[in-house]
């Protein structure tokens, strides 16, 4: 995912950091543009889920941007996002990369991914 994110924010000359997997505050990678513009401080966090993302998820997001100062918030996942996840980051400097742009996103650098989701159970 770092170098996925890496080789994006290089094409805008801005650099990425993967941030230590303990007391990171809940953010995987951070991006720092340098244009005095459209630049500034991207927290990027990346979850895996097999179903809908949690809404919580994205407030989560949400919150640690205004927390960290930065201009804009990335939400990665592996599923796919509700209509109520979608509705909450409208009008908000948050993306949503689900799943199948994340393949399409990865593609277009070059890479040959797939995801795999684990079927639900059926509760006998």
């Amino acid at each position: 995912m770092r170098e996925l994110f890496s080789r994006y924010f290089s094409t805008v000359g801005a650099e990425v950091k993967v941030t230590k997997a303990s007391r990171d505050g809940g953010i995987d990678a951070v991006a720092f543009d340098p244009d005095p513009i459209r630049g500034g401080k991207f927290i990027i966090q990346a979850k895996r889920y097999n179903h809908v993302v949690p809404i919580s998820a994205v407030r989560e997001v949400n919150g640690i941007m205004a927390y960290e100062g930065a201009i804009k918030g990335i939400l990665v996942t592996t599923s796919y996002y509700g209509n109520d996840s979608r509705e909450f980051a409208k009008g908000k400097p948050l993306t949503l990369l689900d799943g199948s742009n994340l393949i399409n996103m990865f593609k277009d650098y070059g890479y040959n991914v797939r995801i795999e989701l684990k079927k639900k159970e059926k509760a006998n």
